[in-house]
């Protein structure tokens, strides 16, 4: 929950927007994510000879094995001696064996970039000319499937783990202190250390398998095992490990000691009030300098082998990223605390109002920081203000910060509810007061003792005999204490649940945790999402070797681009066609059909009409044959004569979905 945000906050936003609009205006380039920016040969080149190697070229450093590149003849025969090698920065090259045939040969990579993505792709080049192939190479990457859905949902266990467990630890610390005493509370702590340690176990055994075959089996391949913890990304879930070891510490410690020092007389100051105990005060600051160094070193596990560590200023950004998590975990984590505090919390140890009220500071002073730190990482991740609604990163980077923008709202809304229930005990005290006023005795009245008649007397010495009869029988003396405590209880619940005020607290902070549940989970998507960046380069690139090749088949190569759209699901995409040489008689056709966000796809049908108005020949039908995904190629096709020929191309993207998109290209 919020405060009202005040003239002088609304002028800090606006000069943050400011900054920010400057920011992503100069951007520089950056990556992190990496991604294909050049091969050698080049995507769809047909070479003359056979190369004695293939050379690929990615946007950041990369980790390679054996298997990482592939290159497969038309019968789909490897013909590559493994072990790439990584002749100089971001280049790999695998050496081919001699004397390879003519024909259409498919290369596959799977790598693992810097910040611990695995990155896949496929494409062709071809020798003399092209051919069919039978090689398929399978669209599914290793980070998808059954291995990659259970590594995501580990990830956004860790997240909600750590959010949790760090933020249930800070609510009780900074804003009730009376809440380590609660049950309830101690349960959500514990189990976000439990979630958080088992993800980060599940983690490091699926870890192999995600970033090499995606089979479920390879998951308890010691060997596998090994290799991960070799790298940053097993050195980082290591570290987490150790880490939560420091953190079940913590939590005995403030579960223990510190609940036992805390004042469940008066919650409401419980948090504030020293007692005037020095230990007290020693233990509430140790506890409260050693829980940030062990929250901050489990969040540095992320920033020191994700998005952070790589790309742009990375020596800022890992510390800005530290900070950021521990302002989620803070804002979201003590917000899970406080609606289980409101609904779970026992009748004599109720949440007060001034807790609320710190929590409502606290919760301000995270989403200042948050949106400060989340202007930083937005600029240095997309990189201009295209990205946030051309690429899929910046699309899920708006419904995060549309999703924050409600917490907010009903978080003001709570803040509303915070100053009702504040107001109410208040007049509650008051009427309190004025009532025992009311009541007191009157100066003058004869004592209760003086006006004691004969009958009250003898009706006190049958109530003596009755107390004595009482005191003879313990056991059913405390029976009766326990029952009348019991229902003293129950009608201060029920007093307590009717108070509108109250109920109107709980169902805004409700609310408000739903909302944060679905933050998190659009915040887990986007950490394994490429950033905007990378993939605005990695298109840049494309289109440039694209370009490239199709200029280097030939003097007349011809390399026309055209979108299209079907109208039906998925039926947006672009079409490329190169023609080389572009001269009467025989020439080589090539169709690449790739998806908006550039990536190669598959469509039923796709065909080529060549039509010369000028000369009233065709159209000239081609039906060009499929080589790998996206791709489709056509030899000796016949153009008669030079002239201006239309190039028209038909794509079919379902049974009744398909459109025909046309260009002109001057061929001879």
């Amino acid at each position: 929950m919020t405060q009202t945000i005040a003239p002088r906050v609304r002028t800090l936003v606006l000069l943050i927007l400011a900054v920010a609009g400057a920011l992503l205006a100069g951007a520089a380039p950056a990556s992190a994510h990496a991604a294909l920016t050049g091969s050698d040969p080049a995507q769809g080149a047909v070479v003359d000879t056979a190369p004695p190697q293939l050379s690929l070229t990615f946007s950041e450093p990369v980790a390679v094995g054996d298997d990482s590149v592939r290159v497969l003849d038309p019968k789909g025969e490897r013909v590559d001696k493994g072990d790439p090698a990584n002749p100089s920065g971001t280049t790999y090259s695998v050496r081919l064996v001699s004397g390879l045939p003519d024909g259409t040969y498919t290369v596959a990579y799977q790598v693992v970039s810097a910040d611990s993505h695995p990155v896949a792709g496929a494409f062709t080049f071809s020798i003399g000319a092209p051919s069919e192939t039978t090689v398929a190479v399978s669209a599914q990457g290793s980070d998808e499937g059954l291995v990659g859905w259970l590594h995501g949902f580990g990830r956004y266990v860790s997240y909600a783990g750590f959010v949790v467990l760090a933020g249930g630890a800070c609510f009780v610390l900074a804003c009730w202190a009376p809440g380590a005493r609660v049950r309830a509370v101690q349960r959500l702590v514990v189990s976000g250390w439990l979630a958080l340690t088992a993800a980060t176990l599940g983690l490091l055994m699926l870890r192999g398998s995600y970033t090499t075959s995606g089979r479920i089996g390879d998951v308890f391949d010691l060997e596998l095992l090994g290799d991960v913890l070799q790298t940053k990304t097993g050195a980082a879930l290591v570290s987490r490990l150790l880490l939560l070891a420091a953190a079940a510490l913590f939590i005995a410690v403030l579960f223990g000691a510190y609940a036992r020092t805390a004042d469940a007389g008066d919650p409401d100051r419980a948090a504030e009030s020293d007692g005037g105990e020095p230990d007290k005060r020693d233990l509430t600051f140790g506890l409260a300098l050693g829980g940030t160094v062990v929250a901050a070193g489990l969040a540095a596990s992320w920033a020191m082998s994700e998005h952070a560590s790589q790309g742009l200023q990375a020596g800022v950004a890992m510390p800005v990223d530290v900070v950021h998590l521990l302002a989620v975990a803070a804002w979201l984590g003590g917000l899970t605390a406080l609606l289980v505090a409101l609904y779970r919390a026992p009748v004599e140890t109720p949440v007060g109002r001034d807790a609320v009220r710190r929590f409502s500071r606290l919760a301000f002073g995270s989403v200042v920081t948050l949106a400060v730190t989340g202007v930083y990482q937005s600029w240095r991740q997309l990189g201009s203000w295209s990205a946030f609604t051309d690429t899929r990163y910046g699309q899920l980077l708006l419904v995060k910060i549309a999703l924050v923008a409600v917490m907010v709202a009903v978080a003001f809304l709570s803040r509303r509810w915070t100053q009702r229930l504040a107001d109410a005990r208040v007049s509650a005290a008051a009427e309190g007061t004025e009532r025992a006023e009311e009541e007191k005795q009157p100066a003058g009245t004869v004592p209760a003792e003086a006006s004691e008649t004969p009958e009250t007397s003898e009706s006190s010495k049958t109530s003596k005999a009755e107390n004595d009869a009482a005191g003879q029988d313990s056991v059913r003396a405390a029976q009766l204490a326990r029952q009348r405590a019991a229902a003293e209880a129950a009608r201060q619940k029920r007093l307590r649940d009717a108070d509108p005020n109250r109920f109107g607290l709980r169902r805004s902070v409700l609310a408000e945790a739903g909302v944060a549940v679905v933050l998190l989970a659009v915040t887990t998507v986007l950490t394994q999402t490429e950033p905007g960046r990378t993939e605005q380069d990695a298109r840049a690139a494309a289109a440039t070797s694209s370009s490239a090749s199709a200029t280097g088949q030939g003097s007349g190569a011809v390399s026309l681009t055209m979108p299209f759209d079907t109208g039906g699901k998925n039926g947006k995409g672009v079409v490329s066609i190169d023609l080389d040489p572009a001269q009467a008689g025989d020439n080589a056709l090539h169709v690449y059909v790739e998806g908006p966000d550039g990536t190669p796809v598959d469509v039923p049908e796709v065909k080529i009409a060549l039509t010369l108005a000028a000369q009233d020949i065709g159209p000239l039908p081609v039906a060009p044959d499929r080589i790998a995904t996206g791709h489709w190629s056509a030899s000796g096709v016949q153009i008669p004569m030079a002239g201006d020929w239309k190039v028209e191309v038909t794509v079919r993207t379902s049974d009744i979905d398909q459109v025909t998109v046309s260009k002109n290209a001057q061929i001879g």
